[in-house]
């Protein structure tokens, strides 16, 4: 069909512009490559609004986004803030230098993560219409409270570390992906203030699933998230202090490793990697919104973080355990299974 056939067919038609690629600018002839990946994993969490997929699956797409992006940071993102301590002022293809990169990063993920924290209120929501409910502390009953005593007692109590942070007992070392809860008591017996800090250990579940209940004849599953029960029995971890202020904060180390294809002995080099992949600098930095800012600017301090690496999440933090709360004992909430058919034709003949 002519050109003049074409703008006959379809009034919207537009002949195609002819532009001299010389001329054109690096940010329009190349996509940049983390801005790329992040707008993969917006893509990923946008499944998790989809309202064709049941509720659990939903939530398994949060958890990935998630996860995914803790370990963007912990390697990508780590990679910028290695070429900013180097001094490294190149422009990618794109145009950008690598402090460029980073605001964009920043910017992009912090819309990534505020979209994430809002899909996990609307699928709590949905959950909860479901039979799954994760509940909050004023929800607990008499007997819900008694049960949960005996788990934190036996369960729980033996694996965690309250620290008192004083001259005498510094910060302690945060691995990549801690979890923690940082407070502020005052002693009972003078009025004394102290900084405590309680890191969630990983061998423990994020989320305790409680004893299941019949609520007018349907079947509810209900979780208890960890920070929560801890909250609940404080007092036999600092016996003595009342509880005047707290908040939660996550941390997100360099993981990249680099390996030296070259070393004599690889498997020690591997070995040596991995040890100090685990004591990267922090690429982020994610506190809770209610936290006070006394307690924020003295995690900031101890850790050694400026504003660049720190996020502040209205919400719940670590999404990635969400994982957790998706059980196959509802398998009406799941995706049905897929079981691949073998081919006759090869059992027919013997493989």
């Amino acid at each position: 069909m002519s050109e003049a056939g074409a703008a006959m067919a379809d009034p919207g038609y537009m002949k195609p512009v002819s532009r001299d690629l010389a001329a054109m600018l690096p940010g329009e002839l190349f996509i940049n490559r983390e801005m790329s990946w992040l707008a993969f994993n917006r893509r990923v969490l946008e499944e998790s609004e989809n309202s064709s997929h049941p509720i659990l699956e939903r939530l398994r797409f949060l958890s990935i986004s998630a996860s995914n992006l803790d370990e963007f940071y912990s390697v990508r993102v780590a990679g910028l803030h290695a070429q900013i301590r180097a001094g490294i002022t190149g422009h990618s293809q794109d145009g950008l230098a690598p402090v460029e990169q980073l605001e964009k990063v920043h910017a992009a993920a912090g819309s990534l993560m505020a979209a994430q924290s809002e899909c996990w209120d609307n699928l709590k929501k949905e959950m909860r219409a479901a039979g799954i409910l994760v509940l909050s502390t004023h929800e607990l009953n008499e007997t819900d409270r008694i049960w949960l005593e005996d788990q934190f007692l036996n369960s729980y109590f033996p694996v965690l570390t309250p620290l008192a942070i004083d001259p005498a007992h510094p910060f302690p070392f945060i691995p990549n992906f801690g979890f923690c809860v940082v407070m502020q008591l005052r002693r009972l017996s003078d009025g004394r203030l102290m900084q405590a800090l309680l890191p969630l250990p990983h061998q423990v579940p994020r989320f305790l699933r409680m004893p299941d209940e019949d609520f007018t004849g349907a079947r509810q599953v209900r979780f208890l998230a960890l920070e929560n029960l801890i909250a609940l029995f404080l007092d036999r971890l600092f016996p003595g202090y009342e509880l005047m202020a707290s908040g939660e904060f996550r941390v997100v180390r360099d993981s990249e490793i680099e390996i030296d294809e070259e070393a004599e002995d690889l498997v020690r080099n591997f070995e040596t990697a991995l040890r100090r992949r685990r004591r990267g600098h922090v690429v982020r930095l994610s506190i809770e919104e209610g936290m006070p800012h006394e307690l924020r600017e003295f995690v900031m301090r101890e850790m050694e973080v400026s504003k660049r690496e720190l996020v502040i999440v209205k919400g719940a933090l670590g999404l990635a355990g969400t994982r957790q709360l998706i059980i196959d004992d509802l398998a009406d909430l799941l995706f049905p299974p897929y079981n691949a058919r073998f081919p006759e034709r090869i059992r027919d003949h013997g493989g």
